[in-house]
């Protein structure tokens, strides 16, 4: 009834989690079915070690337990890959994390840099592409949770490899934090 006097019904938000399960069908990894009906691999999902938290304590100050502005942690990965009409692998990388404010008090937003390389692995490991990737965060108390995709990410897979060549690597990079505004 369009003349309907009670109040509409609430639509409901999709939670980051909810989200990122659209963009990835539920799935950690996705695969498209190449036209000549092969399917395209898609290399395994890594944190870097080393990279898999990101701390920020005051200006002069180190990362520590009682000096933290905030901590983000990784939780949780997906991919998918599909082969482009001039045969590269283009690779999509889904990061969910969440940041917790520290002790010596978070801003109201805070930056994730987080950097995906794709590397071809074995005795002599050879980076093939890598790129930055940054997601703003809105703080409350208890903290926030960021979800972010890469997209663009292509890489060659020659036919003699597999998908088991290749490592998607992720992880934070401090260095590539926007400079702040003079």
């Amino acid at each position: 009834n369009p003349f309907s006097t009670a109040p509409p019904a609430e639509e409901e938000i999709p939670t980051i989690s909810e989200r990122f399960d659209q963009l990835f069908g539920g799935r950690g990894k996705v695969s498209e079915t190449a036209p000549d009906g092969t399917e395209v691999d898609c290399p395994v999902v890594k944190i870097r070690a080393g990279a898999s938290t990101y701390g920020v304590a005051p200006p002069g100050k180190q990362p520590v337990a009682s000096e933290l502005n905030y901590q983000a942690t990784i939780t949780r990965t997906a991919r998918d890959c599909r082969r482009t009409s001039n045969g590269q692998i283009a690779a999509r990388i889904g990061i969910q994390g969440r940041v917790i404010a520290g002790p010596a008090g978070a801003p109201e937003t805070v930056e994730i840099p987080v950097r995906v390389a794709v590397v071809q692995a074995g005795v002599n490991e050879r980076v093939l592409t890598t790129k930055v990737y940054r997601t703003t965060v809105s703080m409350t108390e208890a903290g926030g949770a960021f979800s972010l995709v890469g997209e663009d990410l292509l890489f060659n897979m020659p036919a003699q490899l597999t998908s088991d060549s290749f490592v998607l690597y992720v992880g934070f990079d401090p260095q590539a934090v926007t400079p702040p505004a003079k």
